[in-house]
């Protein structure tokens, strides 16, 4: 019986590691053809392109004015970040250490968008922006990606927040600090590593955010992934290669991001990283 028992358990690992590997095996190939093929002169029918050239990534480049694209994303994105971080933060300072009625009401709302997929909410929400005269603007992305990504912030630094002494905030208010100086001074300082997370996870969360943007983005306000969907799906003939090839940039642009930030946070220990550095 104990033999079976250990038998089952490495059967049921190899079992596990190879569905792994399979999985890696093939999201690197996907990866790898789309990399060969944006480099790629001709590749029709063989193990590997008969010619390589970076003549696509030019064409690309001029084909889709990615330099307007790239400077619109950025300024979506930053945008977004900014206002998320201060509201975020802001509401959950008041959630943290604030108790009245309809808190968890008010926190059911704030998991909505966070549990709902974004298509649910997004065309309501972009008709109402239609019909406001937003749509289609540079405001309207940004209001459209604010409504995942507020929340997102608040969750991400309640958590920290309390891990704060309230005695800390009592006796900066009892040597006179205002709340403005008290914000800046004294909880600012403090709350910088769960921001910084919670606004470079923004940053990556709105650089790959499809459906709001792309139901509330005009001529003017499309971002990168949004460019990328109209190059693949729009009327007329476009080479392949120069599609893969903005792919990639695309690819590149988030994963630069999101290498920052890991470098500066592990998102499956946000909560834990904030209760192992209570405040002093």
């Amino acid at each position: 019986m104990i033999r079976d028992t250990g038998l089952s358990a490495k059967l049921w690992r190899i079992a596990i590691w190879a569905a792994t590997a399979v999985f890696i095996l093939n999201l690197f190939g996907m990866i790898a053809a789309v990399v060969t093929n944006s480099f790629a002169t001709r590749w029709l029918g063989t193990w590997l392109p008969l010619g390589y050239t970076t003549r696509w990534y030019v064409a690309a480049w001029n084909e889709f004015q990615l330099d307007d694209v790239l400077i619109v994303t950025f300024q979506v994105v930053f945008t977004v970040v900014l206002v998320s971080g201060l509201l975020g933060v802001l509401a959950a300072y008041a959630l943290a250490r604030r108790d009245f009625p309809g808190k968890r009401a008010i926190m059911l709302v704030f998991l909505l968008p966070l549990l709902v997929p974004p298509i649910t909410y997004g065309i309501p929400m972009a008709t109402v922006l239609y019909r406001a005269g937003l749509a289609g603007t540079f405001w309207g992305v940004v209001l459209a990606n604010l409504v995942p990504t507020i929340p997102f912030v608040v969750l991400v630094m309640i958590p920290f927040i309390e891990q704060i002494d309230p005695r800390i905030e009592a006796a900066a208010r009892v040597f006179g600090a205002s709340t403005f100086k008290l914000l800046v001074r004294v909880l600012l300082p403090i709350l910088l590593p769960g921001m910084l997370a919670a606004m470079l996870l923004v940053l990556v969360r709105t650089i790959a955010m499809f459906e709001l943007t792309f139901l509330t983005a005009g001529p003017t306000s499309q971002t990168l992934v949004v460019a990328l969907y109209y190059a693949v799906f729009a009327a007329g003939v476009r080479a392949g290669q120069s599609i893969d090839a903005m792919a990639v940039i695309y690819m590149v642009v988030t994963l630069v991001w999101l290498v920052i930030a890991l470098r500066f946070v592990n998102p499956t220990q946000i909560v834990a990283r904030a209760k192992q550095e209570p405040a002093h």
